[in-house]
C-alpha cells in the first residue's frame, strides 16, 4: 500500500510542477516530451495492447458486456474517440491569435472544465489502477513511469490550450484526482470484469493523448528521442 501511495503522489506531484518547466515549450518541441512519448508508445504497444486480450477474455468470462464479441476493444475504442471528441470542442472554440472575442470568454472557460473534468476522471481511473492492475513489482513500477511520462506529454497540451487557468486551478483539480481515484481503491473493490472495463477505457485514451501530442506537423517533435523512448521502454518490458 504504501508503495502504491508514493505512485499516487508521485503521478499527482507531476501535474502540479510540470506546467513550470518553461524548456518543454521551446520548438522544436523539447527532447524530453519527445523522448515521454516514445515512452508512453512503447507501452501502449507491448504492454496495453496484450494487456487488452487478457482483459478480453476477463469480460467475457465475467464481465456485463459478454454479448459483445469484441468487448474490450469496443470499451478502448471509446476511450480514444470520448478524447478525441473533447480535443476537437477545444480546438474549435480556441483561437490561434490567442485572442477571444467577449462572446465567447464563458464558452472557453466551459470548455476548459469540460476539459479538466474529463482529463479528472481519467486520473482518477489510472489513480484507481495502481491499486487493482499491475500493483507488483516491477510491473507497477512500469506503470508509473509509463503514466509519469504520459502525464507529462498531457500537462503540455493543457498548458498550451489554457495557460492561465490551468496553472491555477486545473493542475490542482487534475493532482487532486489521481490520489483521490487510489482513496476510492483502497475503499472499494470492484469484480476483475470492472477492472477490465476500465483499462480498456485508459487505454483508449492514452492511445489517442499520445499520438495527438506527437504527429501533428507544426509540434515539431524530434524523432529520435521519441524511438530512444519506445525502444528502451519495450526493451525493459520484453526482458523484465
Amino acid at each position: 500500500m504504501w508503495l502504491q501511495l508514493a505512485f499516487a503522489l508521485g503521478l499527482a506531484a507531476i501535474h502540479l510542477f510540470a506546467g513550470k518547466l518553461q524548456r518543454l515549450n521551446a520548438l522544436p518541441r523539447s527532447a524530453w516530451l519527445s523522448f515521454a512519448g516514445g515512452v508512453s508508445v512503447g507501452y501502449v504497444f507491448v504492454h496495453i495492447f496484450p494487456a487488452l486480450s487478457e482483459a478480453h477474455e476477463t469480460i467475457t468470462a465475467h464481465g456485463p458486456l459478454f454479448v459483445l464479441e469484441h468487448n474490450a476493444y469496443i470499451v478502448a475504442l471509446t476511450g480514444l474517440a470520448v478524447f478525441y471528441g473533447l480535443e476537437q470542442v477545444t480546438k474549435q472554440y480556441s483561437r490561434r491569435d490567442g485572442k477571444q472575442k467577449p462572446a465567447t470568454l464563458g464558452k472557453l472557460q466551459g470548455v476548459f472544465w469540460v476539459h479538466i473534468g474529463s482529463f479528472s476522471l481519467y486520473n482518477a481511473l489510472i489513480g484507481y489502477l495502481l491499486v487493482y492492475r499491475d500493483n507488483q513489482l516491477p510491473e507497477v513500477l512500469f506503470f508509473f513511469l509509463a503514466m509519469g511520462f504520459h502525464f507529462l506529454v498531457n500537462d503540455h497540451g493543457l498548458v498550451q490550450h489554457h495557460r492561465h487557468i490551468y496553472m491555477a486551478k486545473g493542475r490542482w483539480v487534475l493532482a487532486a484526482a489521481v490520489f483521490m481515484g487510489w482513496l476510492v481503491g483502497q475503499a472499494f473493490q470492484v469484480t476483475d470484469a470492472v477492472i477490465s472495463l476500465v483499462y480498456a477505457f485508459v487505454a483508449g485514451g492514452l492511445v489517442l493523448n499520445v499520438l495527438k501530442e506527437e504527429l501533428p506537423e507544426d509540434r515539431n517533435s524530434q524523432f529520435l528521442p521519441f524511438a530512444v523512448g519506445a525502444a528502451g521502454c519495450a526493451a525493459l518490458l520484453v526482458f523484465s
